[in-house]
């Protein structure tokens, strides 16, 4: 883990998506931060101490998916398939596939694996996984406020974890996709799905890949923007925990009551063309039950009065 500062700093951006405005200042408190994001070995340590099973290996309850097809009630995951040519950018489910079998063990679904991946991000975790994950660690998860203050690397204003040019010297410095997303990636970064993690440079406070290679699940409750302190109207909210559930679920889903929390960073598919998330200040909502093959996690834990 690396020490985080803490401070005060401007989250959000207003001149992006709508979901990350407005702008606004909030401080936090010094942390630590695990350097990369858990790994399929750290992962698969915590499985046999303890027995784990994630919830993309336990079967669904169909009480929860009204109107959900059988075949889509079994244990499984969230996997991305490439496009044959271009299609609409509207429906992600040209790209996105319920496969049964994908799990952490594998990610892209059966027949796949993660032998040879060891160092790569585990991924195909809901949000329960993570937090038993965390809690078995003696960690937690970071708070979205926690997160972006880390991610940003004390580099204020800046667009990128890195600076203001995606790829600077026209070096790519992060694990996104390049070309016409999801037809075809150009593979400029050497990635196709995700890197081992401490492939590309640190952020200034040693943080490696806190943008692109894969989104990061935060303790937040999704909401649809930013919004001031309510107890606190006039000041700058201290380590701020974000909304509560009720505002989480998904308004377009009315009769699926799985709450949202928010994800952070961006993924090896986020592209110029599609999806400019990969910068700290981007925010996207997940579902807390579904395991994706883009969604990973890392920890964080109080800097102890002693250090």
């Amino acid at each position: 883990m690396v020490r985080i500062p803490g401070g005060t700093f401007l989250m959000g951006s207003d001149v992006h998506y709508p979901e990350e405005a407005p702008q606004h200042r909030v401080h936090v408190d010094a942390f630590r931060m695990d350097a990369t994001t858990v790994t399929n070995a750290q992962f698969a340590a915590f499985v046999d101490a303890t027995g784990y099973v994630t919830v993309a290996e336990r079967p669904l309850d169909p009480d929860l998916y009204p109107g959900a097809k059988p075949e889509n009630l079994q244990p499984g995951g969230l996997v991305f398939h490439m496009t044959e040519g271009p299609v609409d950018t509207r429906d992600i489910s040209n790209w996105w596939r319920w496969t049964q079998g994908a799990c952490w063990r594998a990610p892209e679904g059966p027949g796949s694996t993660i032998e040879g991946r060891e160092n790569h991000p585990v991924v195909q975790v809901a949000y329960e996984d993570a937090e038993a994950y965390a809690a078995w660690a003696g960690k937690a998860l970071p708070s979205e406020a926690q997160w972006e203050f880390a991610a940003r690397g004390g580099l204020e204003g800046a667009e990128f974890a890195w600076g203001d040019d995606l790829a600077p010297g026209g070096v790519h410095v992060a694990n996104t996709w390049q070309g016409p997303f999801p037809w075809r990636n150009f593979l400029a970064d050497g990635f196709e799905r995700t890197c081992p993690v401490g492939s590309f440079p640190a952020n200034p406070y040693g943080l490696f890949e806190v943008c692109g290679n894969v989104w990061e699940w935060t303790t937040d409750w999704w909401a649809a923007k930013h919004a001031p302190d309510p107890d606190k109207p006039c000041c700058t909210p201290a380590n701020p925990r974000g909304p509560d559930i009720a505002g989480s679920f998904d308004p377009a889903q009315p009769r699926i009551r799985i709450p949202r929390k928010v994800v952070k960073g961006g993924s090896f598919l986020c592209a110029p063309s599609y999806c400019r998330r990969y910068r700290p200040a981007a925010r996207h909502a997940q579902m807390v039950d579904t395991g994706m093959s883009h969604i990973g996690f890392r920890c964080v834990r109080p800097e102890s009065p002693a250090t």
